[in-house]
């Protein structure tokens, strides 16, 4: 059985599994499968990416299933497809794993030694394409601690998500188990084991050797965040290594984040880079456009502000400030300070690009494919870059803007008003007209034409 049919039998199916799961886990396993077809016995379903493989065969089979058959009366085995797998292979079944339970549902009486800070949820965390595999596995972590990814290793720049992400499985475990977590940055961890040689009043250091060892082997998930601190103290790397052994030995779930990969983390030993790729490796990379005026809009929403933030605004700040999501929600607070400072003046572009003309990262504009394009187009024309960012309308200046405008367009995956946000805030439909207007002239004009491609054998 396939196509429209299939789809209502889901979608009702859809609906009893809905009841059975909180709101993140459905919309995060749920949203994007599709059943492809219903035939001897098999319910194959396409999935978007390999970990809802994995997520879906051994956590939500039986859910599934019963959905399934609550709607069609029928028993089906499932399995469970990417996009590229449809065609290729079908007789590929998914298995069906036992998952303990027994811990699933108490809440943890540990907060209170977790460290972690109960701010950080998955419900608050802004996903886009640049983060989604990372939500995906930090959730799959936290449904299922111990059993899918061990050790858990997150890695990227500064100010992506990955403390965010850390905490959201801690928080999540807390508030759904009788689990013991422990988050910890590795400079605490380095200063707990330095203690280790403390004397007590007896003169021996048995207390503290003891302490250290209920606190960071006594637990069922231990999070350490920024491990490449761990780097040049190989005392407490070998220290670190045998914490690691133990929790791994007796199925503990171990979450790790660093600014690399573990394959830079050269100040580290071999045999804990090598451990750290046991479970799953996961790089968060930068947000893209959408994705931060995402994350504004959610700092604007959540902090209630007394004035409306325009998205020329929004779109100003998210094509400017840079990937870091704390210099991101930052400009907002710094915007609206700004604005009660000069009396409650309204928050409109100029005032924007005057409140944060010295949080802007100049190194970014430098990166920005838009402004790359800008100064190419500007130094064909002999003409300064600031002339296309102005305002300026005489011919020499807006011809080369309407040009630079269509490149930036066509060679970029850029949006409408985002480009139009990099040429001093000019409206969407400004932009449009620009593009249309050389493609129409590119028609007639082989000059002009010539001009265009030698402009994209510059951008490259």
């Amino acid at each position: 059985m396939v196509g429209t049919n299939v789809n209502i039998l889901f979608q009702n199916a859809l609906k009893i599994i809905e009841e059975e799961l909180s709101s993140l886990s459905f919309s995060t396993w749920f949203d994007e499968v599709k059943l492809i077809e219903l035939k001897d016995g098999i319910a194959t379903f396409q999935v978007p990416m390999a970990i809802h493989k994995k997520q879906l065969s051994n956590n939500y089979y039986d859910i599934i299933k019963e959905a399934l058959n609550q709607v069609t009366g029928t028993n089906f085995d499932l399995e469970f497809l990417l996009e590229d797998e449809i065609n290729v292979n079908k007789e590929q079944t998914s298995t069906q794993v036992s998952i303990q339970e027994e811990e699933v549902g108490v809440p943890s009486t540990f907060l209170e030694k977790s460290n972690l800070n109960s701010n950080y949820t998955f419900d608050n965390f802004v996903v886009g394409n640049s983060n989604k595999f990372a939500q995906a596995a930090a959730l799959s972590v936290a449904e299922n601690p111990g059993k899918m990814y061990n050790p858990l290793f997150l890695y990227g720049n500064s100010g992506l998500g990955k403390t965010h992400l850390m905490h959201a499985i801690g928080n999540y475990i807390t508030n759904n188990s009788n689990r013991k977590v422990l988050y910890v940055t590795s400079d605490q961890f380095i200063n707990d084991f330095i203690n280790i040689n403390k004397k007590d009043e007896r003169g021996t250091n048995y207390n503290y050797v003891d302490f250290f060892k209920n606190k960071y082997r006594n637990i069922d998930v231990l999070i350490i965040d920024d491990i490449q601190f761990l780097g040049g103290a190989t005392q407490t790397q070998q220290e670190f290594f045998h914490t690691f052994n133990t929790l791994y030995d007796d199925s503990k779930q171990i979450i790790i984040s660093s600014d690399r990969s573990p394959d830079d983390l050269k100040l580290l030993e071999e045999r804990l880079r090598t451990r750290f790729c046991w479970g799953l490796t996961v790089n968060i990379f930068p947000p893209d456009f959408s994705l931060r005026t995402e994350i504004l809009r959610k700092k604007i929403l959540a902090g209630n502000f007394e004035q409306d933030i325009p998205e020329d605004v929004i779109e100003y700040i998210a094509s400017n400030i840079g990937s870091d999501v704390r210099q991101l929600e930052g400009s907002i607070t710094r915007l609206v300070a700004y604005s009660t400072i000069m009396g409650g003046a309204s928050i409109t572009l100029d005032l924007a690009i005057d409140a944060l003309k010295d949080f802007i990262n100049k190194g970014v504009s430098e990166k920005n494919d838009i402004a790359r394009i800008q100064k190419i187009v500007a130094e064909f024309f002999q003409i300064n870059v600031e002339d296309i960012r102005s305002k300026k309308r005489s011919a020499n200046i807006a011809f080369p803007r309407q040009v630079a405008m269509y490149l930036c367009r066509v060679a970029t995956s850029e949006s409408f008003p985002k480009i139009g946000t990099e040429f001093g805030g000019k409206d969407h439909s400004t932009v449009m007209h620009s593009v249309e207007k050389i493609e129409n002239e590119m028609k007639v004009n082989q000059d002009l034409a010539n001009i265009i491609d030698k402009l994209k054998k510059d951008i490259g």
